[in-house]
């Protein structure tokens, strides 16, 4: 008798994991009560938005060190740091505090990365590191749903599932034919 060890989940089943803990905390976060729900989920959902809104800043700024050391790969980094920017405006709680985009083509010198890691000196290792970087918050923000007030459940549950479609984008090999 062989024993294989299991094999790790697909995308499919996280993604569709990740929808059922969102329409888990969409049900939990009805209720019959009155003003006092209200006076809780609002310091909680400002919290939630002000960490996300934090997170997703030094994603943005991962992105700049990456092609700022790497300026082949700004046209490739370009589209996918835009929409986390986007993410980042719609989750912000006021506007104008969402990054302006960065000018293409990087300032030259290689800066580290906003947590203090540099990036990796070959294009390959930064994309990895930048999938990563996305994979590791997609995930931090599945898990955070599940305390999430119902919009903002809502809004994490579509951020997370982007930014699972970046590490996967981030990884792939663009114009590679099957």
């Amino acid at each position: 008798m062989s024993w294989t060890q299991p094999s790790r989940p697909s995308r499919r089943s996280l993604l569709a994991g990740a929808a059922g803990v969102a329409g888990a905390a969409l049900l939990t976060g009805c209720s019959d009560g009155g003003a006092s729900d209200a006076d809780v989920t609002i310091p909680l959902e400002r919290r939630m938005r002000e960490s996300a809104v934090r997170d997703s800043t030094r994603l943005l700024e991962r992105y700049d060190a990456t092609t700022a050391a790497h300026p082949a790969l700004a046209a490739r980094l370009a589209p996918l740091r835009a929409a986390v920017a986007a993410h980042t405006a719609a989750l912000s709680l006021t506007p104008s505090a969402a990054p302006s985009p960065s000018p293409s083509g990087g300032t030259g010198a290689a800066a580290p990365a906003a947590s203090g890691e540099p990036v990796p000196p070959k294009p390959e290792e930064a994309l990895s590191a930048l999938a990563d970087a996305e994979r590791g918050l997609s995930e931090s923000r599945t898990i955070d749903l599940a305390g999430a007030p119902g919009e903002l459940a809502r809004l994490l549950a579509s951020v997370a599932a982007c930014g699972a479609v970046h590490a996967y984008l981030l990884t792939s090999n663009p114009g590679a034919t099957s």
